[in-house]
């Protein structure tokens, strides 16, 4: 079975523990999550199944959304409740600071990097630096926060939509939103609401899944993953000579342009690249 089901990952879970269930529930040793969704979190967490493994790296560069909620007036090392407070301090705002300070941070920003983060430092993860007591120091990442509308304010907590670019922490969004208010912040909770092109409305929870007569009805067929590029249809010796590794000439397209490859029988082959008039791989799926 090759495919990507979308899952409404229950908060207290581990990425890599849904995607352990999805390989019980399918029967399939190929089974991988399209990126770290934090064990607090919960939401959407498209996960590849089969020949679909190979694209998961390229679903981790998708923009996400979030629903998130956040308490003002403390600080915490994980920049969320569930770590240990560090600071707490008076909240002294009106609605309309809030406001301000939560559209200071929309657009293009260098956003710090929690120390609790899978990402990795000389080789080590940092959330494994961090619970041996070691704070290191992390550079800015660049991101981008389309947009932050406040759903709610009844402080000390403030609820957010936020609309971002890969690699943006919410934590440290809410982090930075309480620096700006004088008061700090923590994040209390976190829903992704879309990853990948999906949204909440394609996911199915795990025991949803389990519940299925036929799990394989909730598999998307990996092309979908593609929908925004243009298809090439190939006839049998053209599909033979992509299969074979040629860069077979092609002048039917654009430039730099990727674009959908099917065989003769209509199967999904993989996403080519045009440059210099010749089709050139970028991820095969046969």
């Amino acid at each position: 079975m090759n495919g990507i089901v979308i899952v409404d990952k229950p908060q207290g879970m581990t990425s890599h523990g849904v995607a352990a269930r999805i390989r019980r529930i399918f029967g399939t040793k190929r089974a991988g999550h399209t990126g770290t969704l934090d064990p607090m979190a919960s939401g959407v967490l498209p996960v590849c199944i089969g020949s679909a493994t190979k694209a998961a790296g390229m679903l981790t560069v998708s923009d996400k959304r979030y629903s998130a909620v956040m308490e003002l007036g403390k600080r915490s090392d994980t920049l969320d409740s569930e770590g240990t407070i560090t600071q707490i301090s008076e909240v002294r705002v009106t609605e309309e600071d809030v406001h301000r300070a939560v559209s200071g941070f929309t657009g293009e920003y260098d956003q710090l990097p929690p120390m609790y983060s899978a990402i990795k430092k000389d080789g080590k993860k940092l959330y494994e630096l961090a619970r041996s007591g070691i704070e290191v120091e992390r550079e800015r990442r660049r991101v981008t926060v389309y947009s932050a509308d406040i759903t709610d304010i009844s402080l000390p907590f403030v609820s957010l939509d936020v609309r971002c670019s890969k690699g943006t922490y919410i934590r440290s969004l809410c982090d930075d939103i309480g620096s700006a208010l004088g008061c700090g912040a923590v994040m209390t909770e976190l829903r992704r609401t879309e990853a990948a092109g999906f949204s909440i409305d394609d996911a199915y929870t795990l025991s949803r899944l389990e519940e299925l007569e036929d799990p394989g009805a909730a598999v998307i067929p990996t092309d979908r993953l593609f929908s925004e590029l243009e298809e090439i249809r190939l006839n049998e010796k053209q599909e033979r000579s992509i299969v074979n590794g040629v860069r077979m000439t092609w002048r039917g397209g654009e430039e730099g342009q990727s674009y959908r490859l099917y065989g003769s029988g209509g199967r999904f082959l993989c996403v080519s690249r045009i440059e210099d008039m010749r089709l050139v791989l970028v991820k095969s799926f046969w």
